[in-house]
């Protein structure tokens, strides 16, 4: 069956990491998937991604809004939306959550401005269930200490709390589409909670537990350079 999942989370909250435990949970029970990203995803997406978060060049709210908008518009048409229509469970870390919290809470640019975007963009598809991998700031960001950190990563530590809240008001309006993670626990106790909320969904061929060695990487997946054709990574489930 088809179904679009999206991951959310501040800084260093380990979304992407999350995303690709559940991508290879789906391989392992033979569902059919594919794992993607924002920005990025696509050729195109890439060298958008280059310019939104590793340029010097200051960017005004208005332009990310639609920088982010023009990669995604082309993910949906030539990744998202034929996966879905061939009843794939589509995996992607950020979505339209992530531009309203980091241009509207964080930038404060108008949010009936990101709305109307967000929706030229997608032409109004929306997830159905979305993981916000929730941590304070101040934790997340330490966690990415002594790596190379992009435009938004250099941000104040105020406007990452700004990003938290919008986050946790965006979850509360839609509490049936949002599944709110302490980012803060464990990788397996957060891969299990994932794992127990899709598996109804999904309808997996196997009721395992899950256990998750410590070699476990985000090698090979969305969070990594993409190398595949059209650059997806993809599960078939053949």
């Amino acid at each position: 069956m088809a179904l679009f999942i999206t991951f959310e989370g501040g800084e260093g909250s380990g979304k992407s990491f999350q995303a690709n435990v559940l991508f290879k949970l789906l391989a392992r029970d033979e569902i059919p998937a594919i794992q993607t990203r924002e920005p990025g995803g696509t050729p195109i997406g890439e060298e958008i991604t280059k310019c939104l978060k590793w340029q010097d060049t200051p960017i005004s709210p208005l332009a990310e809004l639609l920088l982010f908008n023009a990669s995604r518009s082309h993910l949906i048409e030539t990744v998202i939306n034929p996966a879905l229509k061939e009843g794939k469970v589509v995996i992607c870390d950020r979505f339209t959550d992530s531009t309203v919290v980091y241009q509207g809470f964080g930038r404060q640019l108008d949010m009936e401005t990101i709305e109307k975007v967000n929706n030229l963009a997608t032409g109004g598809l929306k997830p159905d269930l979305t993981i916000l991998m929730d941590i304070l700031p101040g934790i997340g960001l330490a966690r990415k200490r002594g790596q190379k950190r992009d435009r938004f990563e250099k941000e104040c530590l105020s406007f990452h709390n700004r990003i938290r809240r919008g986050y946790l008001e965006l979850a509360a309006r839609e509490p049936e589409r949002w599944l709110v993670i302490d980012a803060g626990k464990s990788k397996q106790d957060i891969a299990r909670e994932i794992w127990l909320k899709v598996r109804p969904l999904v309808k997996p061929k196997r009721d395992d537990d899950i256990e998750i060695p410590d070699t476990f990487s985000a090698e090979g997946t969305a969070e990594s350079d993409l190398k595949t054709n059209d650059n997806k990574v993809e599960n078939t489930g053949e």
